[in-house]
């Protein structure tokens, strides 16, 4: 079931119960009727699950990174904090905009409901806004017929189990005012294609670019299927066995 309806719900029984209890049973007896164990707890989270709703349905929602598709700019195990209001103010559960505040931009790393599954939340880069031409041939970016400036920046080496001695080819990419790292392994898939962005959709893609579930594969995202945008990492954790927390990514920010 989906958190934000979980929230929703806690919030609308523990409200619901409080409330009704204070209309027939508190409000006007003298003395006081006692109040029943279930009725003093929704006393008390009432407001401790109010203010975690809003707040995360307005201003903050935090995200884990769980796999490596957007590496080498999040690590799995990166704790991120999305803003949800940058692209708007959305009704939470049924993520519908009410207030328009802006739009995703060229660059902004997005958490969005997977399409296929919106269940699930995805984080990826956007590469392709609605009316965009988006072409990715030879392992390279193309934005309405220009590629996207690319220089090398070295190589990037896979601390993944699966993954331990191989590495990629890293290079600095720039879309538009965003310059971001990405990698590519000249022997993966590219996936060539292109498509023309419709109306209220985005193109996105990982900045692992061979081993990435994105947009070449199922398209696009529908503009309401946007969660927000990825900020500032508060945590990273890689594991007891590997050594805990990541303390040189604290406070980092996403871009």
């Amino acid at each position: 079931m989906d958190f934000s309806l979980i929230l929703f719900l806690l919030v609308l029984i523990t409200g619901l119960a409080w409330l009704g209890w204070w209309w027939f049973f508190e409000r006007q007896s003298q003395p006081a009727a006692p109040r029943p164990w279930a009725i003093e707890y929704a006393r008390v989270f009432f407001p401790v699950v109010l203010a975690v709703f809003l707040v995360r349905s307005f201003v903050v929602e935090p995200f884990r990174i769980p796999s490596g598709s957007m590496l080498p700019s999040l690590y799995v195990g990166d704790f991120l904090l999305v803003n949800k209001f940058t692209y708007g103010i959305r009704l939470p559960v049924i993520n519908r905009k009410i207030i328009d505040l802006g739009a995703p931009k060229r660059g902004d790393v997005m958490v969005f409901r997977y399409p296929l599954n919106p269940k699930v939340n995805y984080i990826k880069r956007v590469v392709g806004l609605p009316g965009d031409v988006v072409a990715y041939r030879n392992k390279q970016l193309l934005i309405n017929g220009t590629p996207a400036s690319r220089t090398a920046d070295g190589r990037f080496y896979f601390d993944q189990l699966h993954l331990l001695g191989k590495s990629s080819a890293r290079f600095t990419e720039s879309i538009d005012d965003a310059a971001y790292s990405i990698i590519v392994d000249p022997d993966g898939d590219g996936r060539d294609m292109e498509v023309t962005v419709p109306a209220e959709s985005y193109f996105v893609m990982g900045d692992n670019r061979d081993r990435s579930n994105d947009s070449r594969f199922w398209r696009f995202v529908p503009e309401e299927n946007i969660v927000g945008r990825a900020f500032v990492i508060w945590m990273s954790w890689k594991g007891f066995s590997n050594g805990g927390v990541r303390w040189n990514r604290l406070g980092e920010s996403v871009r």
